[in-house]
């Protein structure tokens, strides 16, 4: 029986072919023997020795194939501005999708790395529709001047930054959603000089990105983590190279496989004859990256933004400027955006109950339009609901609950309006608290939704908050759910959860409800708005509901909740986007 193979990717010229040749040692002496593993060499040209250096590495698991990328480099030379780096092997991973249109995936792995474990446990991984599995980029995370730069030149977070030196390359998505071309395009338009292919490679695949386990690419850098026997493959990144230093990190690894090579020798005398000249250079290569990134880190026109003054609006910039400035400063609770202007909502003008005919009417026919509205704008891409997750905890509600949910788009209760559908509760009924100007000042279209479709508004007026507390509390305990933002402000797209106000938990500690935690992530649609952003997709994250502890007192349980509604959130935060919950304002007082 023909076993099953895994398709795996190395570049280099002759130079570099010794160390490619141990890297392979590495992963051949730890494959299993189920898969047969067909490693291409991507080359501009090898000499008939290194070819058969590689060739001597066969064995009948593994096949060596060697693939000029020359020919069609001239192919597609049409599209690609005149840069002298295409001849750099680094950048040939870009077009192993559209090169081997049989692949649906594969494996591309850097040279200077050694395999610890069985790569084919890398291959079967599934993930998904994302671009590519990869790790997280240590250097971003562990050297604040490389991460400065990622976030204040790329506009990326230095948490969600991977590295491309191991990669796990879902092909039919490559080639599904252009990204060849998109490497193309940001060719043209920006010359990335900080850790370039790897500069363009996150920035095209931003919220693309499957988080694999970090022993996957274990980068030798002075902090790892875990024990270095339990690295799947050890990355040796930046200068310190085992065949230069001989107390580089975990050199010995690298030489207890290089030792069964016939380049060891070679690999010796490489390491003997390494000069202090030669170390002296590698440290001024490493200064000289670092003021790198700080240039382009404070260079006006860098990626960031150009990408902002070319192609978005600049009153949308401004409000993402200024929710980094709110949340470096730690002011969580402020408005970033100038509401309209309003007025008070008196008591006399509101039935929080709308239990009137005309009412029930108005409210019958807002729902008509406004799902008719919600449709459309699914039908033209404006609001992409991807995925409901965990709306078995919302069907298994037997009571009335809160529901919460982090505020970042006017649209977001649109998504938990669907979910509360999704969830087949046709005897609770879905209000959602708003604002005392989207009642009493929204014009025309939206403010007759905002008005009839089951809104509870806040009030400035004594009198009517307290028909509005009356009121909530009643349609809690018979039973319907309440969508109430805690965190009080919305911030436009921003992805963390923030702080959260007490508010939401009295009314479920009081009433003794639970509360359904929900929180809202979003990834970038190849799709944009007419400010210049990418739309987003929205995930809704049901979480199991809280309840209250008849043994606490009211305000007891109103802590519990809402300590218990942060962890909740942080911990789908973490989960989904594969990093830790950090702010700026946390980072600028660890500094002083």
């Amino acid at each position: 029986m023909k076993k099953a193979s895994i398709p795996i990717f190395y570049a280099c010229d002759d130079n570099f072919a010794k160390y490619t040749a141990v890297s392979i040692t590495s992963l051949a002496k730890n494959c299993s023997k189920e898969y047969d593993y067909v490693i291409r060499i991507l080359n501009a040209g090898l000499s008939e020795e290194t070819r058969c250096m590689f060739k001597d590495l066969e064995n009948e698991d593994i096949t060596i194939l060697f693939t000029d990328v020359s020919d069609y480099l001239l192919n597609v030379s049409e599209k690609l501005p005149l840069r002298d780096y295409y001849s750099k092997t680094t950048y040939y991973r870009m077009f192993i999708a559209e090169m081997f249109p049989e692949y649906n995936k594969a494996i591309y792995i850097d040279s200077d790395t050694i395999v610890q474990s069985d790569i084919s446990k890398l291959y079967l991984t599934d993930i998904g529709d994302a671009f590519v599995g990869a790790c997280h980029e240590q250097v971003m995370i562990q050297i604040d001047t490389f991460g400065t730069y990622v976030e204040r030149a790329l506009g990326l977070s230095r948490y969600s930054f991977f590295n491309a030196g191991i990669l796990l390359i879902n092909c039919e998505q490559f080639r599904l959603r252009f990204v060849l071309d998109k490497f193309i395009y940001y060719l043209r338009l920006y010359n990335f000089v900080v850790t370039q292919d790897e500069d363009y490679l996150n920035v095209i695949c931003k919220d693309h990105v499957f988080w694999l386990n970090q022993r996957w690419n274990t980068q030798t850098l002075d902090y790892i983590g875990f024990p270095i026997d339990e690295a799947r493959i050890i990355h040796y990144c930046l200068y310190t190279k085992p065949w230069h230093y001989k107390d580089a990190n975990h050199a010995d690894i690298f030489w207890k496989y290089a030792k069964e090579t016939e380049v060891y020798e070679v690999l010796m005398k490489e390491l003997e004859n390494y000069t202090d000249e030669q170390k002296k250079k590698d440290e001024e290569s490493q200064e000289k990256l670092l003021k790198l990134a700080e240039s382009e880190t404070n260079k006006p026109d860098n990626f960031r933004n150009m990408i902002n003054e070319q192609h978005r609006s600049s009153d949308r910039v401004e409000i993402v400027r200024k929710i980094e400035e709110f949340e470096r400063r730690g002011n969580f609770f402020e408005d970033v955006e100038n509401d309209p202007p309003t007025r008070e909502l008196l008591p006399n003008e509101i039935d929080y109950y709308r239990k009137g005919i005309v009412q029930k009417m108005q409210t019958k026919f807002a729902f008509i339009i406004a799902h008719r509205y919600v449709k459309n704008l699914i039908a033209e891409k404006k609001f992409i609901l991807k995925a409901i997750k965990g709306i078995e905890n919302f069907k298994n509600l037997d009571s009335g609950a809160v529901i919460t949910c982090n505020h970042f788009n006017a649209a977001d209760s649109f998504a938990i309006q669907l979910t509360y559908e999704a969830a087949e509760q046709p005897k609770r009924t879905f209000y959602r608290v708003i604002r005392e100007g989207n009642y009493t000042s929204f014009p025309g279209f939206y403010g007759f939704l905002m008005r009839n479709c089951n809104t509870l508004p806040l009030s400035s007026n004594k009198e009517t908050m307290k028909k509005f507390i009356k009121a909530t509390d009643s349609l809690l305990r018979e039973g319907n759910f309440v969508l109430i933002y805690p965190e009080q402000s919305m911030w436009w797209n921003y992805r963390k959860p923030r702080p959260l106000k007490r508010g939401a938990f009295v009314f479920a500690a009081r009433n003794m409800v639970p509360v359904l935690p929900c929180f809202i992530t979003m990834k970038d649609s190849d799709f944009i708005d007419r400010d210049g952003f990418n739309i987003q997709e929205y995930t809704v994250n049901v979480a199991p509901p809280i309840y209250p502890d008849p043994t606490l007192s009211e305000r007891e349980n109103t802590k519990m909740l809402m300590e218990k509604n942060s962890l909740v959130w942080k911990e789908i935060y973490e989960t989904t986007y594969g990093i830790p919950l950090s702010y700026m304002c946390d980072t600028e007082q660890g500094n002083k």
